[in-house]
C-alpha cells in the first residue's frame, strides 16, 4: 500500500500529488543553481556571491530576494562597455591630434604649423630636423634628449650670441666733451656773478 498524501486515499491522486511535489523539489534546486550561476555573472565579490546562493535555499522567496536586488548588467557586459569608451575616447584623441586645436583643420602628422590658422603644431628636432611634439622629453625618430619637455632650442645667429654679451657688458662709458672755443674764452659762472672791484687808491699819489 501506498504512502497517503494529504491524507488522498486514491492511489491516482496520491500519484498526481507525489509528483507534484518532486517537481516542486526539483524546481527549488534548479532556482539554487540558477541562483548560484547568475551571481557569478554579475557579481565580482564571492562573499556575495556567497550569500545570494545561501538565501536561495529558503525555498522561493531567496531566489525571488536576489531577483530583485541584483545587479542590472553582467560582468561581461560591463567589462565590453568600458572597452567601447576607451575605443570612443581614443578614437576622440586621435581627432584632435589630427586636427589644429585652434581652428580644428585637418592636419598631418608631420605638420610644423596649421595651413589655414598658420598657428605652430610641432617644433623641427634639433638633430634630425623631424617634427616632434613640444611636450615630448625625447625625440622618438633619433633619441636625442629635448630637454625633458622643453622645446628644442633653434641655433641661434652669431648677432643673438653677441647681444647678450654686449648687455652684459653694459653700457659704454660716456666720454667727457671737450671745451669749445666759445667755451674757453667765455668767463665762468663764478666769475660773472663776482662784482669787479676798483683798485685801491694808492696812499702816495694822494
Amino acid at each position: 500500500m501506498s504512502l497517503a498524501i494529504f491524507g488522498i486515499t486514491d492511489d491516482g491522486l496520491n500519484l498526481v500529488a507525489t509528483l507534484f511535489l518532486l517537481m516542486l523539489v526539483v524546481l527549488w534546486l534548479a532556482l539554487i543553481v540558477y541562483t548560484y550561476f547568475d551571481a557569478r555573472r554579475r557579481i565580482s565579490d564571492p562573499f556575495l556571491v556567497a550569500c545570494a546562493t545561501v538565501a536561495s535555499f529558503f525555498p522561493f522567496i531567496g531566489t525571488a530576494v536576489y531577483a530583485i536586488v541584483r545587479p542590472p548588467e553582467y560582468l561581461e557586459d560591463a567589462h565590453e562597455r568600458e572597452l567601447e569608451i576607451k575605443a570612443a575616447e581614443l578614437r576622440v584623441r586621435q581627432l584632435r591630434e589630427q586636427s589644429c586645436p585652434n581652428c580644428e583643420y585637418p592636419v598631418e602628422k608631420n605638420y610644423l604649423r596649421c595651413p589655414n590658422c598658420q598657428r605652430r603644431l610641432k617644433d623641427p628636432c634639433p638633430s634630425c630636423g623631424k617634427p616632434v611634439d613640444p611636450r615630448w622629453g625625447l625625440c622618438p625618430y633619433c633619441e636625442t634628449s629635448l630637454g625633458g619637455g622643453e622645446r628644442p632650442r633653434r641655433k641661434r645667429s652669431p648677432d643673438e650670441r653677441q647681444a647678450p654679451r654686449r648687455q652684459s657688458q653694459g653700457p659704454p662709458p660716456r666720454r667727457k666733451k671737450a671745451p669749445s672755443e666759445a667755451e674757453e674764452g667765455a668767463p665762468s659762472t663764478q666769475e660773472q656773478r663776482s662784482p669787479t672791484r676798483e683798485p685801491d687808491p694808492d696812499p702816495r699819489q694822494a
